[in-house]
């Protein structure tokens, strides 16, 4: 790999897309930044991306938190400038209407809509003077309808592409690349398997790799600015939809 002065931002690097994310962005030379909850969790996918030649960094950030987020960004600019920023959190929960507390809701739309429209709003800030970068968030099939027991994160999920929607239309014409990647699909995770397979709906369904995600994500990157998608939708072939 060829070494960027760049760095990568990964909000929400949890040990499937996010981890796929920073290992694909690392393999292009980039020093990534990595945060989540419990940073030391990061530890492992550190050690094999240095392992393997790349540059990355661990973070504790809790990205509802203003102070934490703005300074996460700020010491991936501090590094290299920041050329990339990828909101990944989830907080995928599902609980029937009367059952939502005020807290649960609360605590999603922190995590999967305000924690998002920090991180477009701190990465615009740094990028912006340099006319230059791409500003991407992870959607998912509740971005786009709601569904029985999806109260908070769909709307959350809602929210999301609303402020990814206006980031796009702000900053597109200043040279950064906004774009909103649905995943409209099961990720070939523990959580996901467990889940479906308890269900009784795994036998013969095909689940979306991370990895196809983060290549997803790099090819978002790659594209000339007069042919920039800002949504696309992703799914297994066999995909219902």
């Amino acid at each position: 790999m060829i070494p960027r002065n760049a760095s990568v931002a990964i909000v929400g690097a949890g040990d499937y897309i996010g981890a796929a994310i920073a290992r694909r962005f690392a393999r292009e030379g980039y020093i990534v930044f990595m945060g989540r909850r419990n940073g030391e969790k990061l530890e492992p996918l550190k050690a094999e991306i240095e392992a393997a030649g790349g540059r990355a960094v661990a973070c504790t950030l809790d990205a509802r938190e203003e102070d934490q987020l703005t300074a996460f960004i700020n010491q991936a600019e501090d590094a290299a400038p920041l050329e990339v920023a990828i909101f990944n959190i989830g907080a995928n929960v599902n609980f029937p209407l009367l059952e939502t507390t005020s807290r649960v809701f609360r605590k999603v739309w922190e995590l999967a809509c305000f924690a998002g429209f920090l991180t477009a709003r701190e990465a615009a800030r740094v990028m912006l003077p340099r006319g230059h970068g791409s500003i991407f968030f992870t959607g998912a099939t509740a971005s786009l309808r709601g569904g029985s027991g999806y109260a908070a994160f769909a709307s959350a999920k809602f929210g999301n592409r609303a402020v990814a929607q206006t980031a796009a239309r702000e900053l597109g014409s200043k040279g950064i690349h906004v774009a909103h990647l649905i995943i409209d699909a099961g990720v070939d995770t523990e959580w996901v398997r467990q889940r479906m397979a308890d269900a009784g709906a795994l036998a013969g369904r095909k689940l979306m790799s991370p990895d196809s995600v983060a290549e997803a994500y790099w090819q978002l990157h790659r594209q000339p600015d007069d042919a920039w998608t800002f949504e696309t939708e992703i799914r297994p072939s066999t995909e219902p939809w």
